[in-house]
């Protein structure tokens, strides 16, 4: 079984022959829906974990943030890849919450995570982190909107 693992933009070409793996997995990753099933084998599986535009969007709104991928949501992926030729083995998803603890770890996250808020600084977010920070010490964390999907696509015969 041949098995490749993608991070490509939605743009981009792969770089394999047609019909070459049995099985292409993606996590958080952009993907071509045409590209997926060109390199996929007749029978072959495409496996996708996304994140919804909508994820922390409470935590966006509280820095002045907009999702920067609004289209991505599982009914446009599941069209994308039924126009690419791929039919709809299952699709999963998963409501859940983001915790902070700490403002420490916002800012952590804020900084690994950086589509979350573009160009986030400390400096030049200090007071909505003061806020945040106020908000945290009376509740004793602080709770945002989580979740993500999953899509398991084949290829037909």
């Amino acid at each position: 079984m041949r098995v490749v693992d993608v991070h490509l933009t939605y743009v981009d070409p792969m770089p394999f022959e047609s019909a070459e793996f049995d099985l292409v997995l993606n996590r958080h990753s952009a993907f071509n829906p045409a590209e997926v099933g060109r390199v996929l084998a007749s029978r072959g599986t495409f496996l996708t974990q996304q994140v919804p535009a909508r994820f922390a969007e409470d935590l966006m709104a509280e820095f002045g943030a907009a999702p920067q991928w609004p289209e991505s949501n599982p009914e446009n992926y599941v069209r994308w890849l039924e126009t690419g030729g791929l039919l709809i083995v299952d699709r999963r998803e998963c409501s859940g919450k983001l915790r902070v603890n700490d403002i420490g770890a916002l800012v952590y996250y804020l900084k690994a995570v950086p589509w979350i808020v573009p160009g986030f600084t400390v400096e030049g977010h200090a007071r909505r982190l003061l806020r945040l920070h106020a908000s945290l010490q009376l509740s004793g964390g602080l709770t945002f909107k989580g979740g993500s999907y999953l899509i398991e696509a084949r290829k037909p015969d």
